[in-house]
């Protein structure tokens, strides 16, 4: 029979404890979106002096008109866990390619509105980090195919010819991708 070890009850409870007291937090590039864990002791170090260019490739979005797409909200973490963690604003970079089913993620509310009947939960997140002077570069091929003209993008998304030719080329200007 095991013998009962009351300290190791004692660092169950405190282990749990100090999981439970940590919270996520967003900030200081983007307040509202992109919330991190801080993670001590890390090992593999974070070079502050590196530039840290990142495309996501967005083409998924939820089946729900009113929840915020996560792909998108990935790139508002990018920033404020980097910044949190040292890395200075002016060395963080971000583009997002927005293509096929989150074609829908980037118009305005007023065309939101139209198509679904609510406001686009994504139009605050995405003035975010346009604000914050991230490119979002909206697919040609997907504008077209799904019928969404230039004039409801939300203000800021720029149009491309298309989503591969933005990835192509913003990858020869050495952004890194992500691909969730």
């Amino acid at each position: 029979m095991q013998q009962f070890r009351p300290h190791y009850v004692l660092l169950g409870i405190f282990f749990s404890l100090s999981m439970v007291a940590q919270t996520k937090k967003s900030g200081p590039i983007i307040s509202d979106f992109g919330k991190v864990w801080t993670v001590a002791s890390q090992d593999f170090k974070i070079d502050p002096s590196m530039e840290f260019k990142a495309v996501f490739d967005i083409m998924a979005s939820p089946e729900d008109k009113d929840r915020l797409n996560a792909s998108i909200e990935t790139a508002a973490r990018f920033l404020n866990m980097h910044a949190q963690n040292g890395i200075s604003e002016d060395r963080l970079k971000i583009a997002l390619v927005v293509h096929n089913k989150a074609s829908k993620d980037i118009i305005t509310n007023e065309a939101y509105q139209k198509r679904y009947g609510t406001d686009n939960p994504n139009h605050e997140l995405i003035k975010a980090l346009l604000d914050a002077g991230g490119q979002v570069i909206f697919c040609g091929q997907s504008s077209m195919s799904r019928g969404i003209e230039k004039k409801e993008l939300i203000a800021g998304v720029q149009l491309s010819l298309s989503a591969m030719t933005a990835l192509i080329q913003l990858q020869n200007s050495n952004y890194k991708l992500i691909k969730f």
